[in-house]
Order: structure tokens, then sequence, then C-alpha cells
């Protein structure tokens, strides 16, 4: 255990010390020595972006409902506190026991955003543990990764000792279940390793060798181990009803980016956007019944006293009962003053009357996401929706009383024209139209438009995997032509730093020798890249020239299909024929139908949609 008297010296002297003490509502402590496996779950973020996380909550829960294994949190520390840590000599403690991370069994951490990895080498070093897998020993915990970023593992391959490959709650417990078998047994942590191997979803590099062509492509990827799997499949839980099901979460003693309780009604997507990872990776659709919903909303209210629920899901609207489950919920809590929220909308699935039961108690800005601002455009990317689509929701809403909308696109989307960025102007002032073009007795409000653009990142496992990315310039150079055409001020006009979009990409992308940039990147100080405050653009530069890795390379090329990418080895159940055929569908202009209207064919056999439609 960490000097408890060092580190009361320390929290009296820095910013926010509930981020560091622990002790919350719903939080758990075990006795450190008393269980067989000791996980510690670091999140490579600051405490109010970590606490706002479902699936740490889930797993959090889950495991600590077991009487064998426990799970402590673990975040980034802030500069402040970091700083005095250092100083004082404290290593990184998980923050239940405030035991050292060092003496946890496992470390693990959840890939949520490539630009936090030079977190986790902090959060690694400020722990004492080395970086790489070839340096540690028995001494050390092990190191394991999941979330959607490990979707391409490698360029953190020679850092993590396993990848987790899916959906994390069954598979978790596989890997514990075998580590404290691996104890009992006195077996090695390599011994470990290669039975974890075998555990569907498991994926750990040290078994695999890779070799490249002299123009650095990959020559080849295989195991190196004859009794490894050459090909690592996903995880997925097949019956979400007879999952875990969480009915408490952690209420923190300070605010979160997501102050509230986040009800998860189902998994999947069946729109197939061609630039969205989650819609391809998180296949199939998998509903949770409103029974078991409404359930689970009363017990988490009950269990932390929000005020707020948020129906969470990848398109919340498109659950066959969600008018249903909002109904019933805002019925039972209006007199509790308990507000109900929606993530961003999707302008086709737009419900009036479900926007009426959830502004009963709570009204706040609309956000829709029409991606791209020309039809053209919004066929490529297979979004779906249309500029009916757009009037009819954004009406519907000024005639009941909303006043305030944020509109999100994407520039640097293939195929982009200027004409499709003068439709990013054209939809916003499409708003200020419809809200003004009434009678004057009908407006209520002051209207607000905020038209945020982010830079296009392609994405592995997407149809745009193979396209290349816009340079830095070109981001800027339609950034600055897109905010020159909207001169109205009630349109508020933002949009992302192109220079962390490109290495977003870089990492997003890259194979292995990407690993040594971000190692040096770290090492000349790049941490918390996704804040502005911090983000130091020139170092990353300096870390890819050190490393002879390029832009040019990773980001600003075409990839052929025949070529072998860094994830190839990964099987998300989407095959790759069907991402390439969608590729060809975007070139040409063609949507392909939402897959509740007919199957698809994009592999997944086992999906509702197949075997209704077949």
């Amino acid at each position: 255990m960490i000097d408890t008297k060092k580190l009361d010296y320390v929290l009296k002297r820095v910013n926010k010390p509930a981020r560091y003490i622990g002790d919350e509502r719903n939080s758990v402590e075990k006795d450190f020595n008393s269980v067989d496996v000791r996980f510690a779950f670091g999140f490579p973020d600051v405490y109010e972006v970590a606490m706002s996380h479902l699936g740490m909550h889930i797993l959090y829960n889950l495991i600590n409902d077991r009487d064998d294994m426990l799970c402590e949190r673990v975040f980034a520390p802030w500069e402040d506190m970091e700083s005095l840590m250092r100083e004082h000599n404290i290593p990184l403690y998980g923050l239940e026991s405030k035991e050292e991370i060092i003496n946890f069994d496992v470390l693990g951490f959840t890939l949520q955003y490539e630009m936090s990895y030079t977190n986790i080498l902090n959060m690694m070093d400020l722990a004492k543990i080395p970086f790489k897998s070839v340096d540690r020993d028995e001494s050390h915990p092990l190191i394991v990764a999941g979330g959607p970023c490990a979707y391409n593992p490698e360029p953190l391959a020679e850092i993590i000792d396993l990848f987790m490959i899916g959906e994390g709650e069954e598979i978790i417990v596989e890997v514990f279940e075998l580590l404290k078998d691996c104890k009992m047994k006195g077996l090695s942590r390599a011994e470990f390793l290669l039975l974890a191997s075998r555990i569907q979803g498991v994926y750990v590099p040290s078994l695999y060798e890779v070799e490249y062509n002299e123009d650095k492509t990959i020559k080849s990827f295989e195991p190196s181990v004859e009794s490894v799997n050459p090909i690592v499949k996903k995880r997925y839980i097949s019956d979400v009803e007879a999952m875990y099901q969480m009915d408490r979460v952690i209420v923190p003693f300070i605010e979160t980016v997501h102050d509230r309780a986040v009800l998860e009604v189902f998994r999947g997507c069946t729109h197939g956007c061609r630039f969205c990872q989650a819609g391809m990776i998180y296949r199939p659709i998998r509903e949770k019944s409103s029974e078991l919903l409404l359930k689970q909303a009363d017990d988490l209210i009950a269990s932390t006293g929000y005020q707020e629920v948020s129906l969470s899901s990848l398109s919340s609207c498109d659950h066959t009962e969600i008018d249903k489950i909002a109904v019933n919920l805002m019925d039972k809590y209006v007199d509790e003053k308990v507000a109900i929220s929606l993530p961003s909308l999707r302008l086709d699935s737009f419900s009036i009357d479900l926007l009426k039961q959830i502004e009963k108690v709570k009204r706040t800005g609309l956000t829709f996401a029409p991606e791209a601002g020309t039809q053209r455009l919004r066929d490529v990317i297979n979004k779906g929706v249309n500029e009916e689509n757009f009037v009819n929701a954004v009406s519907s809403a000024f005639e009941n009383g909303w006043s305030r909308v944020k509109l999100y696109f994407m520039v640097g989307l293939p195929t982009e024209t200027n004409e499709d960025l003068d439709g990013i102007k054209d939809m916003s002032y499409l708003v200020r139209d419809l809200f003004f073009n009434r009678n004057k007795k009908d407006i209520r409000g002051n209207l607000q438009v905020v038209a945020s653009a982010s830079c296009f990142v392609p994405k592995p496992f997407t149809p745009f995997q193979w396209f290349k990315q816009n340079t830095a310039d070109e981001f800027y150079e339609k950034l600055y032509y897109t905010k020159d055409q909207i001169k109205e001020k009630k349109i508020k006009f933002q949009y992302h730093d192109p220079k962390l979009s490109i290495l977003e990409g870089l990492v997003a992308r890259g194979d292995r020798r990407v690993g040594e940039v971000i190692i040096s990147a770290w090492e000349k100080g790049c941490k918390f890249d996704g804040w502005s405050e911090f983000f130091q653009y020139d170092k990353w530069i300096e870390a890819m020239e050190e490393n002879d890795i390029s832009f040019d390379f990773y980001n600003f090329r075409e990839r052929s299909f025949d070529e072998i990418l860094p994830w190839d080895f990964i099987d998300i159940n989407v095959s790759k024929a069907y991402l390439q055929k969608e590729y060809e569908n975007a070139i040409a202009e063609t949507v392909t139908p939402d897959c509740r209207r007919g199957c698809n064919n994009c592999g997944i056999e086992d999906c509702e949609m197949w075997s209704v439609f077949r």
C-alpha cells in the first residue's frame, strides 16, 4: 500500500482531489489479499471522462460480484497530481485499496481513442512498470487491453501482453478464471499466455510474427507457435437478455462528462454507414426487451439517486419499443423530476411524439448528425437520410418549442467536392429559415445553431479502410472555405484540429512499427493528446522522423484490395468481401438499405436479420 500520509499531503495541494480518493457511493472495497485475481481497470484519461464510460461500470460490478476476484479503478492523474506524485515518490495506485498498481495481478486498459495511448505509457511509468512485454517478468502485472481500438491492436503489440477482442462480459471472466487456475498450478506467464490464446477473442501479440516487403507493406503475418490459431475471432454476447445485467453504477463526488445513469437499450446497428467502425464491429443487432430495460432503469435510479437516465446505443431511436420505453419511464418518474435523454438523433428515426415525452421534465438542445452537406455525399457514405427527413425533423422540433440545434458534419469524406462543403452552409441556413419562416406568434425562444465539423479518419473494418486521408493542409483549406461561407450570426461553425485527426489516422491504421513512435512521443513529453492544452504536434512529428514513419505511407495513399492490412488476422464476422463491395457501392454512389429491410449478406449468419430475411 502507498504511504497514505504522503497522499493526504498531496491531495490538499491539487485541483479536484475527489478524483483520487475513491469511496464513492456504490464503489466496492475488498480485502486485497483475500482474493485470487486482483484486476486494476485502467482508463487512460482523467477521472471525469473515465467515470462516464459505461463499459467500466459493467466490468467493475461484474468482477466485484464474484468472491474470488476484485476490480479496482485507476485513471490518468491530471498534471498537478502527476507532478506531486513524482515529486513525493507516490506510485500509481488503485482508488479502492490505495494499493500500488504493480502489486495487482492484471492491469487492463480500455482503448476508446487512439490519442490516449501516450497516457497508457504515462500511467505505466507512474506504476513503475516497463513498457515492453519483453522487459517484464513474473513480478509485474499482466498488461491487457480491450475496447473498440483493440480491433487494430498492432500499434500496441509490443506493449500489451494480451488483447481481448470484442465484448468483454464473458471473455474477461474466462481469462481471469484461467489466470486463477494457472496461479494455483504455479505456471509461468508464458504458459498462461499460450493457454489464453486458445480462448475465442484473445490475441497474444508475442505469439505472432510479421514480415515486411521492400515497399514497407506487410509480406506475412503468421503465428510463431504451431498450436496458435492464425485467425482471432471476435467475441460477442449472443443473448443480451441472459447476460450480466448491471443494477448500479458508482456515483462520483464531482461532476463528470456524462453525469447521469446510462441505460444501454441494444447492441449493434443495422444502418451500415460506411465511415462508421462501430456500426461494423458491434454487429449483429441485439435488442433488450422493454421489460428488462424498465427494470434496469428502476434499479439504476434507486441505487444512484440520479435525476436523469440516458437511453444509450448507437442509434437508440431504432429500438422497436423505444416509444413504449420512454413513455413508461416518463409516466413513472415525471413527478420525481427524473429526466430521460437520448444521444444524437438520426433524422429518419426522429419521433416528435417521443420527443414530447422526453421534454416533460427537461428540455435540452437537439443534436442531429447529417454527416454530409449534400444528398450525393450522404449516398456515398450510406447515411440513408434525405432533405425531407431533415426538414420534417427540424420543423417538428421548432413547432414544439425547441430553438437550439446542433448539426454534426465531417469534412474530407471520400469523393468530397466544394459543392458538398457548400451543403454544410446550406443545411445550416435551412435550419435558420425553418425557424423564422413561421408566423411570429409561433416563434418561441432564441435560435442557436451550431454546425460542428470533424475531420474524417478512415478506420479499420469499414468500407473506407482502403481510402487515403486528407492532409492537414487539405483539411484546413476545406474548413476555412466552409467557415467563410457561413456569415449568419445565428449560426456558429466550429471544427476539430486537423493535425490531431491525421495523427489519429496514423495510429488507427498503423502496424507494429508505429508503436515506437508512440513511445518516442511520450519520451518527448506527449500525454493527454486529445486535450488541446496538452497536444504537441511538433513532438509527434519529431518522433515519426526519428523512427522513419511517414504520413505518406500510413495516411495519404490508397491501399489496394490485395494488400495485407495490419488487422486482417481479426475476424469480426463481417466479411472483407462485403466491405469491398460497400467500397465499390460508395464509388458508384449506390445506397445499401438498412438491414431491417432485408439481409445484405454481410457475413453474420447467426444475425437476427439473417434468420428473418433468409
